[in-house]
């Protein structure tokens, strides 16, 4: 007579905890480092809104001769839409674009993040340097 020994199917209980703690910990690292990547996408939105101003206030100084045209801030105006809370152009040159609320998914993390581009002249052309709130969340250019 031949005793017949049985083969172990499936996992044990220990090993199914472990996977368990492996999922959760890796869990624990990625999610805070998925909703600042999704903030941070959000916050490039703003980024967007403010280059065609950026592009319209360049195009005016370089047709005024060198001189920011006293309509720029009306005629380069952004449209207030999507993730843009606010947008405004002072002194026919700043840009300042603040995110709304609806700008997070997580919170109202990116309502709180002004974004300003000052142009700086020289030699007939502007260079923008562009400096915003939340540093965390800004595009690497923007972070000083």
């Amino acid at each position: 007579m031949r005793v017949m020994k049985q083969v172990q199917k499936g996992f044990t209980l220990i090993e199914l905890m472990i996977v368990v703690a492996i999922i959760g910990i890796l869990a624990a690292v990625a999610l805070p480092a998925y909703q600042d990547y999704t903030v941070r996408a959000k916050v490039s939105e703003l980024m967007l809104a403010a280059s065609s101003a950026r592009t319209c206030i360049t195009e005016a100084y370089q047709s005024n001769n060198g001189a920011f045209p006293s309509s720029a801030s009306a005629d380069c105006a952004i449209a207030v839409v999507g993730k843009v809370g606010s947008a405004s152009i002072a002194g026919n040159s700043q840009i300042v674009i603040t995110g709304n609320s609806a700008a997070s998914a997580f919170g109202t993390v990116a309502s709180l993040i002004t974004i300003s581009f000052t142009p700086a002249t020289g030699s007939g052309t502007l260079t923008w340097a562009c400096q915003g709130s939340n540093a965390k969340y800004l595009p690497q250019s923007c972070r000083g």
